[in-house]
């Protein structure tokens, strides 16, 4: 599976970035804005680097703009899209089956929001995108899905619908199971469930689940 890893602008968890990128083999990694100083620091090389470039220091830019090999796409500032979304369209296009967002939460609510949105391009596309930081791991599903106990990401498991109501949720392995449930928004009943079987099945007839496994 070709996976690609773009680190945004938004919290830098250094410690924690190396430790996730020596945990999975990236084909390709794309740096949004303030995300070029993670790559400055860390000693490596992108292959994209997206932004308008308002908030990285100049002499970062200057440094990665005298490398070669690297496709860059500037932004105007006064934009419809954020570069974070801007990043991951570029990197749709170019056919990577699994993405991986780090720095996309921590900082201002509407961005982090605006990426827990974009989550959603992935269903279009058939590609799995995650949005990841040292406590959480998100992604949206609209058909059945399961997660190993010995590969989940925390403690806790939530669910919470995307779509107006999510029809025919049934699920199997957890502390608090459910058959045939219909969950609707402005609701908290799917949050801080857990796995306490080998396997945790959800299953779903219609709708959009934002699934979120979270640890303290």
């Amino acid at each position: 599976m070709k996976q690609a890893l773009i680190i945004a602008g938004g919290r830098m968890e250094p410690e924690f970035f190396r430790a996730y990128m020596d945990a999975y083999t990236f084909d390709f990694m794309a740096a949004v804005d303030f995300g070029l100083q993670f790559f400055y620091d860390a000693g490596l090389r992108p292959d994209l680097i997206v932004g308008d470039f308002d908030s990285v220091e100049k002499d970062r830019l200057r440094f990665f703009e005298g490398q070669k090999d690297i496709a860059w796409i500037r932004l105007n500032p006064e934009k419809d899209d954020t570069d974070t979304e801007a990043a991951l369209r570029e990197t749709l296009k170019r056919g990577y089956e699994k993405i991986h967002i780090l720095g996309g939460t921590g900082g201002r609510v509407d961005h982090m929001l605006g990426n827990v949105g974009l989550l959603g391009i992935g269903l279009k596309t058939n590609t799995e995108i995650l949005l990841v930081d040292a406590k959480n791991r998100i992604r949206m599903i609209q058909n059945d899905f399961s997660i190993a106990k010995k590969e989940q990401y925390g403690t806790y498991i939530s669910l919470l619908p995307v779509t107006p109501e999510v029809t025919g949720i049934t699920l199997s392995g957890m502390k608090y199971p459910l058959k045939d449930f219909t969950m609707k928004q402005f609701g908290t009943i799917g949050v801080s469930n857990e796995i306490v079987e080998d396997l945790a099945e959800i299953r779903l007839r219609d709708g959009i689940l934002l699934v979120a496994e979270s640890r303290d």
